[in-house]
């Protein structure tokens, strides 16, 4: 990995956003960290550290970071599908979609794939066997919950085009257009009860902070001192005289989450980071010229995905370590808890790596298609077809988790009842159908 590391890194092009990919590694793994600091497990089940200890409520405003991956996401795409364009300035509108949506999302779904069969098959040997009880059966309902953000991803992916056309005739505007919708489902949401209607702002919410990434990959991002007070004022006059929580993520046994589905608050919190981390662009990128800074993100851009899709399964293997060897488990948020702090992050961390070390080989991207082979005409619906599948599906997994896989047990997707095999099966079919899309007619 590390002979990798230093050849991708001394190739790495002169006019190569460098920043990028930092903030892509630093806010998977502020996300990660905040995950291991937030759960509070004990024998009896898994609480939230910030349910028992409201005062750290405010942290999640530097936690949730969140808004800074699907900002770089926004930036990303748009490099990706013009670099496309110019290399198929011949190429249909379909064919191009779906050779788009292929490379974009071999290295999302393929360790996402591997993760949903590994643990499925886990899952399923349990409950075969009579297991599920305990912590296993939380770890079994609660590992998934991370595939949310792959769902957001691939709806981002799959609009790229239709909204980086609208970005390029209105700029500003098509952000604008975005934060309004978001505005206005709230405003039917809280001030006229209409059942149903926050779920819009999964998509509204945040595909308006994917936009701001078309806007820095334009340049457009030209005074993030504004923004970063402009949305920092709103955040805080939002939550303070609105119906708005403080928490930015979702908090157990609350009425109103900022978070699932997402609000005008939260977008509000991803203007004034996008911001703040704009202000520091300028330190990092002469930080990442040195060469063993450069390849420490190289490195860890190319385990990323791998290590935050298994980091829930690293933490719960610690702590079912420590009740195998009848090490006490202390009250959430006393001395004795925070003692254990340190040790209990170093260690997931460490089976965090190990995990990533053997499934890395799946997010690495597969090789490139011979020239002379096209994607086939009309392969642009059957992609789309896919990833709205893949996306069904990780949503419903999120939701639903693997305990009770066997009996039937359901979540509610919006308002559709999903579960844990119907949820694995829209993955599975919707993977093939994108590489089916994506190989075209002339390969095999």
């Amino acid at each position: 990995m590390g002979s990798r590391a230093r050849e991708l890194a001394g190739a790495t092009p002169a006019t190569r956003d460098r920043y990028v990919d930092l903030l892509r590694v630093a806010s998977l793994a502020a996300v990660v960290l905040g995950h291991w600091l937030m759960a509070a497990v004990t024998p009896d089940g898994v609480g939230n550290l910030l349910a028992v200890v409201p005062a750290l409520q405010p942290l999640t405003w530097l936690l949730q970071v969140m808004p800074v991956f699907f900002f770089v996401g926004g930036f990303s795409h748009a490099l990706s599908y013009r670099s496309l364009l110019r290399k198929r300035p011949g190429g249909s509108d379909d064919s191009v979609y779906s050779a788009f949506l292929r490379a974009r999302l071999q290295r999302l779904l393929r360790p996402t794939t591997v993760f949903v069969l590994v643990w499925g098959a886990a899952a399923l040997l349990v409950q075969l066997l009579g297991g599920g009880g305990g912590l296993t059966g939380v770890t079994l309902r609660m590992v998934t919950q991370p595939l949310w953000f792959i769902g957001i991803y691939l709806a981002m992916v799959a609009f790229t085009p239709p909204l980086l056309r609208l970005h390029e005739r209105y700029g500003w505007g098509a952000f604008a257009a975005l934060a309004g919708a978001a505005a206005a489902v709230d405003v039917l949401r809280f001030a006229a009860g209409v059942p149903y209607v926050e779920f819009l702002n999964f998509a509204f919410v945040w595909l308006a902070v994917h936009q701001l990434g078309f806007l820095r990959a334009d340049g457009s991002v030209r005074r993030p001192a504004l923004l970063t007070g402009a949305g920092l004022a709103a955040a805080c006059a939002l939550v303070a005289f609105g119906p708005y929580p403080l928490s930015m993520v979702g908090m157990p046994g609350e009425k109103v989450s900022n978070m699932a589905p997402p609000t005008l608050a939260l977008l509000a919190h991803g203007l004034w980071l996008v911001g703040a981390v704009e202000l520091l662009r300028a330190p990092a990128a002469r930080l990442l010229e040195r060469p063993r800074v450069w390849r420490t993100v190289v490195a860890a851009n190319g385990v990323a995905m791998t290590a935050f899709l298994w980091h829930l399964t690293a933490m719960f293997g610690v702590y079912g370590a420590l009740l195998a060897l009848d090490v006490p488990l202390p009250a959430p948020a006393s001395a004795a808890w925070w003692a254990q702090v340190p040790l209990r992050i170093a260690c997931a961390a460490a089976l965090t790596a190990a995990l990533a070390a053997a499934f890395r080989t799946f997010e690495r991207p597969a090789a490139p298609k011979a020239p002379g082979h096209p994607a086939a005409s009309g392969g642009g619906p059957l992609a789309a077809l896919g990833a709205t599948l893949c996306l069904l599906g990780v949503l419903g997994l999120s939701m639903v988790g693997f305990n009770g896989l066997l009996d039937g047990r359901t979540a509610l997707l919006i308002a559709i009842p999903v579960s844990a095999p119907a949820a694995v099966a829209m993955t599975l079919g919707g993977w093939l159908l994108v590489e089916r899309a994506g190989r075209g007619r002339g390969a095999r």
